[in-house]
């Protein structure tokens, strides 16, 4: 205690390193590897701290909003939005569960809740980050489903939103309890204020976890999202040059009109599915780059680089909320109804969620 005392003091810069401000009950938790760096300036502790501060209240509220809106309004209680409630639901308890402990963690320049703490803090980022992505998957999935299938496609009912939903946190819940069998291990990072996937450790166990677990919770869902959206886009497009040939030939500008209006919003809704899941990958990327930089190389990561990742990773909470309350016709239009103070636009939207761009283009056939 006393090296953190003279730490606190402003001897930033002295002989200290970061293994000097761990708490003896940690210090099984953290690899050596730490030794041969000094302490974070505090500055980035107050930084970081303040950050995941503002990101937690907008995050939590932002969530919440979206799911009383999504659950209270009728027109919304569809099937597929029931995914967009379980990812706002997800986004809502990773902030719930990590930002408050980031915070005082930061503030007192180290972890202070314990080894058993640390654990369930590692795993509960691991859970809701995993739900998440693969959320974000399967709304792909649906709409590819919807716009490029059309009426060939299945419908998803309740029943099977429900139980993609209830796979989604089985499999998240397999992939989360394995280090507490040995499979890996949950350790403080670099930082020492957060705690994550032990990386620094070149034991099979531990690289093998983190490689299998990028495969099938960053890898996969990756290609299946572009997969999904190449063939949206390009039915899309197909379904927009039908329009302008059937326009030119009509000798009218535009085909548009009210009651294709749906076709249009399936376009955005697409839009912003693929936007959500691009910004999900920008923030969970800098947590892959800095594991794989630790079990495949010798290339040193410093307790700063460890800051990006934890960041990056929150962030991710406060997008969704965001994305879904400018670009969603029905969810704004309901959202200026039941909270007009955080209403984007006052605009009412009269759209179907299931209605799909084929149907759009068979109903301008027959």
């Amino acid at each position: 205690m006393a090296a953190f005392a003279t730490y606190q003091l402003g001897s930033f810069g002295s002989n200290l390193t970061v293994l000097d401000l761990v708490r003896p009950e940690m210090r099984h938790l953290v690899s050596d590897y730490w030794g041969q760096f000094p302490p974070m300036n505090p500055l980035w502790h107050s930084i970081l701290g303040f950050t995941i501060f503002c990101i937690g209240i907008v995050s939590m509220i932002g969530n919440y909003v979206v799911i009383s809106v999504f659950t209270s309004t009728k027109s919304l209680r569809t099937p597929s939005n029931l995914l967009v409630v379980n990812l706002a639901f997800s986004d809502l308890l990773m902030m719930f569960t990590m930002g408050p402990p980031m915070v005082m963690n930061c503030y007192h320049e180290t972890w202070i809740y314990g080894p058993l703490a640390c654990q369930l803090y590692a795993a509960a980022g691991s859970l809701f980050g995993c739900v998440s992505i693969w959320t974000m998957t399967m709304i792909a999935f649906d709409r590819y489903n919807v716009i490029v299938k059309g009426l060939s496609g299945k419908p998803m009912s309740k029943n099977d939103a429900l139980v993609k939903i209830a796979i989604i946190w089985f499999f998240a819940l397999i992939w989360t309890s394995a280090p507490f069998f040995g499979w890996c291990r949950y350790v403080p990072e670099g930082n020492m204020t957060s705690c994550g996937t032990d990386f620094l450790s070149h034991k099979w166990s531990n690289r093998s976890y983190i490689i299998l677990y990028a495969l099938f919770v960053y890898w996969t869902p990756l290609f299946s999202i572009i997969y999904s959206y190449f063939f949206i886009l390009q039915a899309v497009s197909a379904h927009e040059k039908n329009m302008r040939e059937q326009a030119k030939k009509m000798n009218v500008a535009s085909l548009r009109s009210s009651e294709n209006v749906n076709q249009s919003a399936e376009c955005k809704l697409a839009k912003v599915a693929l936007m959500t899941i691009s910004l999900w990958f920008m923030a969970w990327t800098p947590y892959l780059i800095i594991n794989f930089t630790g079990i495949l190389t010798n290339t040193k990561i410093t307790p700063l680089a460890t800051i990006w990742g934890s960041l990056f990773a929150k962030a991710n909470a406060v997008y969704n909320p965001i994305v879904y309350g400018i670009s969603h016709p029905k969810y704004r239009a309901a959202l200026q109804k039941k909270y007009p103070s955080l209403a984007c636009a006052s605009e009412p939207a009269e759209v179907s969620d299931a209605q799909s761009v084929a149907t759009a283009s068979t109903e301008e056939k027959a």
